[in-house]
């Protein structure tokens, strides 16, 4: 697997704490992104973003400097897989939108984007990153579902490996 990278953005630390444990699965670094630069992307062939949503489907506060520095890229040749983060039951209507805004900047920046993921077994009323009736990465809500958390990473990682070149 070329250089690899996850780049999460977290209020929590609940983002972080699931970024922490994808990276440790892929063995590659991940880093907060205060820290993303352009010098990051272009060192690096996979880039794998998450973020936690929040307000009426918002990203995370940090991120907006980082969606700054996505549209700007070159991302052409390069392999994208995102995750989010939300809360299906107090914002059923908004579920991991966030990852849609990533989703939007990463695909008009050239990238390939894999890892979407089937809504069955969600429960939710609306996301932004839901197209063509799937999620564009994986969705996580570890407030309330967090018994399902560490399956459905296991399950992703296994889908995306053979995606990141």
């Amino acid at each position: 697997m070329d250089k690899t990278i996850v780049v999460f953005g977290s209020s929590t630390g609940t983002c972080e704490a699931i970024a922490e444990k994808i990276a440790s699965k892929l063995c590659v670094e991940s880093i907060n992104v205060q820290d993303f630069n352009a010098d990051i992307v272009s060192e690096n062939q996979n880039l794998i973003l998450g973020t936690s949503t929040w307000g009426a489907g918002e990203l995370q506060d940090d991120w907006y400097d980082g969606i700054s520095i996505l549209k700007d890229a070159d991302l052409s040749g390069k392999t994208v897989a995102l995750f989010g983060c939300g809360d299906c039951e107090s914002y059923g209507d908004t579920f991991c939108g966030a990852m849609g805004e990533l989703y939007e900047a990463v695909k008009c920046a050239g990238a390939t984007v894999v890892g979407s993921v089937s809504t069955d077994g969600y429960t939710f009323d609306d996301s932004a990153a839901v197209v063509d009736g799937r999620f564009v990465g994986l969705a996580l809500d570890d407030v309330n579902e967090d018994d399902k958390t560490d399956e459905r990473i296991d399950t992703w990682i296994d889908s995306i490996k053979g995606e990141l070149k």
